[in-house]
C-alpha cells in the first residue's frame, strides 16, 4: 500500500492548481517577499537585515551563487528566494531543549521537511546517546570529546566521511579540510558531487580549469546567451535582471529547457517601476527539448557550425585547439534523424538557433542541473565547448563558458580544498605550509559514501552544514545506511530532515549563520565567499547571535581538531579561532591566487580570482591547448507508455529548504506532491487533469522505487517527459545510477510509470 508522506503540511496531499504565473517577480513576489520577512523577523528586524543583503558592508545572502555588480548595487540587492533565506536565519523563532524534550526523534521523523524548518534556530548543541529516543542537551566540551571518541576507535581514519555544504565559508572551509587531512583521510564529499561536478569534469579535461569563465560584464556584453538545462527566475533569479540587462544592450537569448519557465517569458524587474509593470519578454526563441537531447543538439550545432562558411574561426582553432580532426569528422556526422528523435524538436527551429548562434560574435552559454544530472552529462558539457571553442568564444569578452552554481560558497568550499581528489600541487602547498603528510590516496565521492556507510566501510559521518539525507539520492538506500554509523554529527543552524536519520549515537552542533554577528577572542571576524564568477568578498553578519553558546564554524572546526588531533598537532588551531586573518594569511601561501589575501579581502567588492584561459587564452591541459573531445552521442531510450522524470524545485524551495507549498509560476499552490505531465501523454496513459498516481521508477537492477500519491498536472512540457519536486522524489534515484566520469546522481533522466490511485491517504 501506499506509504503516507511526512506529517504536517494541512494540504499537503490535495494541492490546488491554477493558471501558471507569467511573471518572475512582480507586485505578487514582492508582497509574499515582505509579508515573509515580517512574519519570521517583525518589521524593524526585516528593515535592517535586507538591506545589508550583498552588500559591500554587509552579508553574502546564503541562498545562490549569483554574483554582484562590482560597481552598482541596488538598495535591496537580493531577489524573493533570497529575502526567504535571510529571513529563515535571522528568524526570531527558536529550537531549545525545551523542544527537543517534547519532541522525539520518532515524532520528528515523521514531520515534513517544511514543518522542521519553521521551528527556528537551534540554540544549544544536542546529543543523542545510544538507545535515547531524544536529543538532550550537551556542553561544547563532551560534544567534541563524544566525536573524538569515536575518531580515535577507528581502526582507519579512512572510516569517517566529512561532508560539505556549498554555504561554509573559505575560512572554515580551508580548516576543515585541513583538519580532515591532518586526521588522515581525503573523505571530503560535498555537495558539488551531485550538482556541478560534471561541469568540473568536464571544463578541466577541455579548457584546464574547472570553473567558468565569464564574469558579470561578460554577460551584459554578449550578442547571444544560451540559456540551458536552467530555471533562472526559480534557482537563481537576480539573473534574470543581468539578462534584462544584456538584452536592452542588444543580445539574443535562446532558452533550451523541457519547460517553458516564467522568468524567461516575461521578467517583471522588481527594482523598478516600469520593471514591475510591464515586464521585459527575454526569450527570443524556445527551444522544448526532450529531457536528456542536449548533446545531440550541440553536436547538431556543431556540424551547421562546421558547414557554413566563415563559420569557424580558423585561426583561434589552430593556435589554441587540440583534437580538433577527430571532434571535426563525429560533428560531421550528426545525423538529423537522430537528432529530431533525441530532442523532439523541430528542425527549422534548430536551424533557426544555429543561425543565430552563426550571426554572434559574442556567446555565452550558461548552464545548470538540467546539464549536469544525466549519464552523458559530461560529454554534454563537453559538446557545449566545443561550439564555442569553433567560434573562438572562449577568452574573448562578452563569451566563455558560465556553469551557474547554486549555493553561495559551494565554488568557494571547492578552491579551499573541499574535494574527494585533491590535485598533487595543493596536497604538496598544505605539507609545505603545515608540516605534515597530507593523504594521497582519493577518498569517497557523495555516492561512495553513502556505500561506504552502506557496506559499513565508514562508521563516523561528520556534515559540516546541509541536509545531506534530503538531498542525496534513493532516499531508502541512504537513510539505511546512514543509520548504520556508530556517530552522525551535524554543524547546522536549523533543523532539517538529516537531524531525524541518525546513527547509534547523533550531535545537533549549531552554528553562527551569514546574518550572525561574529566577535572571537581577537575581536569582530568577517569571512569571505567566492561566488559563480569566481569574485571573493567579505561578508559580515549583523544580528546578535540566537543564543550566545552558538559557536561559528571556523571555531567549531578548530576547537574539534584540538580534541581530536591533540597536543601533537602543529596546526596554531586557538590562534585560528581567534582571528581569521590568520587563516585567510595561510590560505593565501597554499592558495593560488589568494596571495595577499587579507588585504584583497578588505577591498570594497573583493577581488577576481585569475583565470587562464579567460585572461590569457592559455589552457592548463594535458595538451597545453583548449581539447576538442569527441563521443558518441547518448539520451535516454523509454520504454512504451512511461515516462522521463526530472526532479526539479518549486518556486518556493532553495535546494533542500522548503520555505512554503506554493509554486507561484507554475499554478501550484497548497502543496508539493505534483507531478507534471503533457496532457496528450497524460491522455494516452489514462490520466485526468488532477487525478492522482504513484510514480514508480523502474531501472535495471529491478528494484521498484515508489513515490506515492502525487496529483497528474497536465503542463507544456516536452513530449514523453515528466517533473517532480525533490527532495520528494529522490527515493526514485537509483543511487548506482550516475553520470559517467564525475559519478554524479542522474536526477534528471529516471524512467517511470505512472499507477493511478486515489486521493485518499493509507
Amino acid at each position: 500500500m501506499a506509504t503516507k508522506p511526512p506529517v504536517g503540511d494541512p494540504v499537503q496531499d490535495a494541492p490546488e492548481i491554477g493558471p501558471p504565473g507569467h511573471s518572475a517577480a512582480g507586485l505578487p513576489g514582492v508582497a509574499h517577499t515582505l509579508r515573509t520577512a515580517r512574519e519570521q523577523m517583525g518589521v524593524a528586524r526585516s528593515v535592517r537585515t535586507l538591506l545589508k543583503v550583498n552588500q559591500k558592508d554587509g552579508f553574502d545572502c546564503p541562498g545562490c551563487a549569483w554574483p554582484e555588480d562590482a560597481e552598482k548595487r541596488h538598495l535591496a540587492e537580493f531577489c524573493e528566494n533570497g529575502a526567504k533565506a535571510v529571513a529563515e536565519e535571522a528568524t526570531l523563532r527558536r529550537v531549545t531543549p525545551e523542544f527537543f524534550a517534547g519532541h522525539p526523534v520518532s515524532e520528528l521523523a515523521e514531520r515534513s521537511g517544511y514543518w522542521l524548518g519553521q521551528q527556528g534556530r537551534i540554540t544549544e548543541p544536542v546529543y543523542l546517546p545510544e538507545g535515547g529516543d531524544r536529543y538532550e542537551p550537551v556542553s561544547w566540551e563532551r560534544a567534541f570529546s563524544i566525536v573524538a571518541e569515536e575518531l580515535r576507535a577507528l581502526e582507519s581514519p579512512d572510516e569517517a566521511v566529512f561532508y560539505t555544504s556549498g554555504r561554509t565559508s573559505n575560512e572554515a572551509a580551508f580548516l576543515f579540510q585541513l583538519f580532515v587531512r591532518e586526521f588522515g583521510t581525503n573523505n571530503l564529499p560535498d555537495c558539488s558531487n551531485m550538482c556541478h561536478e560534471s561541469s568540473g569534469s568536464a571544463l578541466t579535461e577541455t579548457l584546464g580549469v574547472g570553473k567558468g569563465s565569464v564574469s558579470l560584464e561578460d554577460l551584459h556584453r554578449a550578442d547571444l546567451i544560451v540559456v540551458a538545462g536552467q530555471n533562472p527566475g526559480t534557482n537563481h533569479p537576480r539573473m534574470l535582471s543581468a539578462l534584462e540587462k544584456a538584452k536592452k544592450a542588444g543580445a539574443r537569448i535562446i532558452s533550451v529547457n523541457p519547460l517553458p519557465e516564467a522568468g524567461l517569458e516575461r521578467f517583471r524587474n522588481p527594482q523598478t517601476a516600469r520593471g514591475l509593470l510591464r515586464g521585459t519578454e527575454l526569450a527570443d526563441l524556445f527551444l522544448r527539448i526532450r529531457i536528456g537531447g542536449d548533446q545531440a543538439l550541440f553536436r547538431m550545432w556543431n556540424r551547421l557550425v562546421l558547414e557554413a562558411d566563415g563559420g569557424v574561426d580558423e585561426e583561434f582553432v589552430r593556435t589554441h585547439t587540440h583534437g580538433f580532426e577527430e571532434f571535426a569528422a563525429a560533428a560531421r556526422a550528426a545525423d538529423w534523424a537522430e537528432t529530431l528523435t533525441a530532442t523532439g524538436l523541430e528542425r527549422a527551429d534548430i536551424e533557426r538557433a544555429a543561425a543565430m548562434l552563426l550571426a554572434s560574435e559574442r556567446t555565452v552559454v550558461c548552464w545548470a542541473m538540467g546539464l549536469t544530472q544525466h549519464k552523458h552529462a559530461v560529454a554534454t558539457i563537453r559538446e557545449v565547448v566545443n561550439l564555442l571553442l569553433l567560434r573562438g568564444a572562449v577568452g574573448r569578452p562578452g563569451a566563455g563558458v558560465c556553469p551557474v552554481r547554486g549555493h553561495s560558497n559551494v565554488q568557494g568550499d571547492r578552491t579551499m580544498g573541499i574535494f574527494e581528489r585533491p590535485a598533487p600541487a595543493f596536497l604538496d602547498a598544505l605539507e609545505k605550509e603545515f608540516g605534515f603528510t597530507p593523504p594521497r590516496e582519493h577518498g569517497y565521492d557523495v555516492v561512495r559514501s553513502i556505500r561506504a556507510l552502506r557496506d559499513g566501510d565508514a562508521k563516523v559521518f561528520f556534515a559540516m552544514g546541509g541536509n545531506f539525507v534530503a538531498a542525496s539520492p534513493d532516499t531508502a538506500v541512504t537513510e539505511d545506511a546512514v543509520r548504520r554509523a556508530r556517530l552522525t554529527v551535524h554543524v547546522s543552524t536549523k533543523l532539517n530532515r538529516s537531524h531525524t536519520v541518525t546513527g547509534r549515537r547523533a550531535l545537533i552542533l549549531p552554528t553562527l549563520g551569514r546574518t550572525d554577528r561574529d566577535v572571537q577572542a581577537g575581536g569582530r571576524q568577517f569571512v569571505t565567499v567566492e561566488d559563480s564568477m569566481g569574485m571573493v568578498h567579505a561578508s559580515r553578519g549583523n544580528l546578535p547571535p540566537a543564543s550566545p553558546v552558538l559557536l561559528s564554524e571556523p571555531a567549531i572546526v578548530a576547537r574539534l581538531a584540538r580534541a581530536v588531533l591533540g597536543p601533537g598537532s602543529r596546526t596554531p588551531w586557538e590562534e585560528f579561532e581567534r582571528d581569521y586573518g590568520a587563516i585567510r594569511d595561510r590560505i593565501a601561501r597554499v592558495v593560488p591566487g589568494f596571495e595577499d589575501f587579507n588585504a584583497k579581502a578588505a577591498r570594497p567588492g573583493g577581488f577576481t580570482l585569475p583565470h587562464a584561459p579567460r585572461d590569457e587564452r592559455r589552457f592548463p591541459t594535458a595538451t597545453g591547448r583548449a581539447n576538442f573531445t569527441a563521443a558518441p552521442v547518448e539520451y535516454p531510450r523509454v520504454p512504451p507508455g512511461r515516462l522521463l522524470l526530472q526532479t526539479l524545485r518549486s518556486h518556493d524551495q532553495y535546494n533542500t529548504t522548503i520555505y512554503g507549498l506554493d509554486d507561484r509560476y507554475r499554478g501550484v499552490r497548497g502543496g508539493r506532491r505534483v507531478v507534471l505531465v503533457h496532457p496528450a501523454d497524460a491522455g494516452e496513459l489514462g490520466l485526468p487533469d488532477g487525478s492522482y498516481a504513484d510514480l514508480v521508477g523502474e531501472w535495471k537492477d529491478g528494484v521498484e522505487r515508489r513515490a506515492p500519491g502525487f496529483r497528474v498536472v497536465h503542463y507544456p512540457t516536452a513530449r514523453g517527459c515528466a517533473a517532480a519536486y525533490y527532495p520528494e522524489t529522490n527515493v526514485l534515484v537509483p543511487l548506482d545510477s550516475t553520470a559517467d566520469t564525475s559519478n554524479t546522481p542522474a536526477s534528471k533522466s529516471v524512467v517511470i510509470r505512472l499507477e493511478r490511485c486515489g486521493p485518499e491517504r493509507d
